[in-house]
């Protein structure tokens, strides 16, 4: 987190007066509104609330436990602000932006005492920095004055602060230099370095915000085939527990096609992050070959930390991801799980005595899923270059019970509902996303990139399979009440087709390591194989062939297989070509 402490900010000291869990009431404290403050005799760290007189109600992001009446409560004069600068990426925060190995390492355990802080970014290290501008240039918010190598696979720009007023370059410098050195001055006497401050609650500026156009292709077939999301939407994965959400997430932080990934993880149980921070620093980046951890930035607030943190990692997170989006970058930001955060509010709403709206969750709920959602887009920057944002939330409602007030509130804010069924996963179906429930109201504005990058007939081959899924699923119920051999042989055969669909294309193995990835052009010619085999298994129908001859073929299996074939070209043409040949050759 920013240091707020400077003694020139400090105000007047405030005293405890009560203690209720992560909600702390002083008296006698000056203090505005989201002023960050430090609480007790240790210094834990908070956040003005509420303010009613002379009392000032505090929510702590520290464990409260032996904090009593009569302790002091000491003002910072700043509102909770995050740290933005190089070093932000291949680096694991908490909820507040305090780098972890940074508070492993000054306490020299893995368990940290409360009270203890470290800044964002380190503001010792120095970074070579390249200008980009020449004394005279005039500079406005957001231009790039130079860059900074941050990591062998992302260049960080070094901007012009939103809140500057501009002017003249009268010096610049190149060369080695700590976040906080000045590396170009204004005519103005404004001082520019390559550190700067932003609250996280309120929105960095923008130009104009765009209709996004192209997909975040994220290498799933369920989700690129069917329901895809625009690079700048939103999106929203509800599911029961044990349904893959994180798993999911997981797979679209380490294979969507965007510049920068910051993955938070809200509230969830600590083995999940813990897995995260194993596999990244692993994984090579698909699209560069470098560590994947070189474009990443872990927020880990885990359950077991205290409840005030986990409503705050929002904030921090998608501060972050604006920063990069304003140097120009394509940014992915997943949160695991918005319904953690929910409970947060919803905890610390009761400790406040609010009226409580459905569910016990806060009148407010709606409003502030609304702000976070609405800061994600494709924007228009200050600099006149172009930006995005793309936000994946997973929801955890209870009992997989879709009806709950975040899930319900969410689906009325996000574009792009991928729908977790625990039936697919206990069929071990994954990605468990039931088709019949999820939707993209993308769809329709993605088409010309799809059909312009990938095959001129997507949207009809797209909608082909749609139909053929939404059949198959009317069928199923008359197949429970008299079974499949009562059927048509039509009928019959659009349900072996379906199959075929579910299981070749649909299901994806994400520890295989051809499968767990599927870039769109794989994902159409799989689903051209299919169709080829539909077109010409009804061709054959047609020619009076029994049903149960056409689904007896040879290389009818092998469309299982297509998703783990490493030159997917050669075996799907072979494949076309087999299938046409012994279907013909029935007739």
């Amino acid at each position: 987190m920013s240091q707020a402490t400077d003694t020139e900010t400090v105000q007047e000291d405030g005293v405890i007066d009560s203690v209720s869990g992560p909600v702390v009431t002083a008296t006698d404290l000056d203090a505005r509104m989201n002023d960050v403050v430090y609480v007790g005799d240790e210094g834990l760290m908070g956040e003005v609330i509420e303010i009613e007189g002379n009392e000032t109600t505090i929510q702590v992001y520290e464990e409260t436990s032996g904090v009593g009446p009569g302790e002091p409560v000491e003002n910072s004069g700043e509102p909770l602000s995050v740290d933005l600068g190089p070093g932000m990426l291949d680096s694991i925060y908490d909820g507040v932006q305090r780098p972890l190995d940074a508070l492993e390492e000054k306490m020299g355990s893995a368990f940290l005492d409360r009270g203890v802080d470290a800044p964002g970014i380190d503001l010792d290290e120095t970074w070579t920095f390249d200008p980009e501008v020449s004394e005279g240039d005039a500079v406005e918010p957001g231009d790039v004055v130079g860059t900074v190598p941050e990591t062998v696979t992302i260049d960080h720009k070094v901007m012009v602060p939103p809140d500057s007023e501009g002017g003249e370059v009268v010096a610049v410098e190149s060369g080695e230099f700590t976040v906080e050195e000045t590396v170009v001055e204004l005519d103005s006497g404004e001082e520019i370095s390559m550190h700067q401050e932003w609250p996280v609650r309120q929105a960095r500026p923008a130009a104009e915000k765009r209709t996004p156009t192209d997909p975040l292709v994220t290498g799933q077939r369920i989700q690129d085939g069917l329901f895809p999301l625009a690079k700048g939407g939103t999106a929203a994965i509800p599911g029961p527990f044990g349904s893959g959400k994180t798993v999911t997430q997981q797979q679209l932080a380490k294979w969507s096609d965007a510049d920068i990934v910051v993955y938070i993880g809200c509230g969830e149980r600590g083995n999940e992050m813990t897995e995260v921070i194993e596999d990244f620093p692993e994984l090579p980046d698909p699209q560069t070959g470098n560590p994947l951890m070189a474009r990443t930035c872990l927020i880990a607030n885990t359950s077991n930390m205290p409840v005030a943190a986990r409503e705050s990692c929002i904030y921090t997170g998608i501060t972050i991801a604006e920063y990069y989006r304003d140097m120009g970058y394509d940014v992915a930001l997943m949160a695991d799980s918005t319904s953690r955060w929910a409970e947060a509010m919803r905890e610390i709403s009761s400790r406040l005595e609010e009226m409580p709206g459905e569910e016990g969750y806060p009148a407010y709920l709606a409003a502030r899923l609304a702000e976070f959602y609405e800061r994600a887009g494709r924007f228009e920057l200050q600099n006149g270059g172009e930006g995005s944002i793309s936000v994946v939330g997973a929801v955890s409602p209870p009992g997989g019970d879709f009806s709950e007030p975040v899930t319900q509130n969410t689906l009325r804010i996000v574009k792009t509902f991928w729908a977790l069924d625990a039936d697919l996963a206990e069929r071990r179906h994954f990605p468990a996303i039931n088709w019949d429930e999820s939707y993209s109201l993308y769809r329709s504005q993605l088409d010309p990139w799809f059909t312009d990058n990938v095959a001129g007939d997507w949207p009809e081959t797209r909608q082909w399979a749609v139909d053929t899924l939404d059949e198959e699923s009317e069928l199923e119920e008359i197949v429970q009440l008299v079974g499949k051999d009562a059927l048509p042989e039509d009928q019959q055969l659009t349900l072996e087709v379906a199959r075929y669909l579910r299981e070749a294309w649909l299901q994806q193995n994400a520890l295989h390591d051809v499968d767990t990835y599927c870039e769109p052009e794989k994902t159409y010619r799989m689903l051209e194989a299919i169709k080829t085999f539909n077109d010409e298994a009804f061709e054959a129908l047609d020619a009076g062939v029994p049903v149960d001859e056409i689904q007896d073929i040879e290389a009818a299996p092998r469309l299982n297989r297509m998703g783990t074939a490493e030159a997917y070209d050669e075996f799907i043409d072979e494949l076309e070509s087999d299938l046409a040949e012994q279907l013909r050759g029935l007739y």
